[in-house]
């Protein structure tokens, strides 16, 4: 197959798309660190129409706020990397659009923004779910080191990816 991206991240995009559209889900992503690049993969595979709904690239805390309703409580309060921003953009992403579930992603890539409580590498992941309970959050923190800022993105992406498992 003709691919752009690196052939692990495009074969459990397959994975995605084959198993979601034999549950017959919809999905749509918010992504932040990872600038796209899960919207890409999925869109990587041939028939992705049949299970991706959109994908929302918001970078920026204004676009967090504008496109997907998260509050400007929420990122002074816990700032922009953290379980609370990535749990309102999920639900905003589950809003927003016409999916059946929806994974978020926000986080520090690097090289520079890292903290001591929140070092490069940190990257946060919620999957909110229609119908489901939204104050049963699903949440993932992953630390996944100064590997560098496209090694931190493939990772964030692999890991919002196997959160669209069925």
């Amino acid at each position: 197959m003709d691919t752009l991206l690196p052939p692990e991240i495009v074969a459990l995009a397959t994975r995605v798309v084959e198993e979601n559209r034999a549950a017959g889900r919809r999905l749509a992503v918010a992504e932040s660190c990872t600038g796209g690049l899960v919207a890409a993969a999925l869109t990587e595979v041939p028939g992705a129409s049949d299970v991706f709904d959109l994908g929302f690239v918001t970078y920026s805390n204004d676009a967090k706020m504008a496109l997907l309703k998260v509050s400007a409580d929420v990122l002074e309060t816990f700032g922009a990397v953290s379980v609370a921003t990535a749990w309102a953009m999920a639900q905003g992403a589950l809003k927003h659009s016409t999916a059946d579930i929806t994974v978020a992603i926000t986080g520090v890539a690097g090289p520079g923004g890292g903290t001591e409580k929140k070092p490069v590498g940190t990257v946060l992941f919620a999957r909110a779910e229609r119908g489901g309970d939204p104050d049963d959050v699903h949440s993932v923190r992953r630390s996944f080191g100064d590997i560098g800022r496209g090694g931190i993105r493939a990772q964030a992406a692999l890991c919002a990816l196997e959160l669209l498992l069925p």
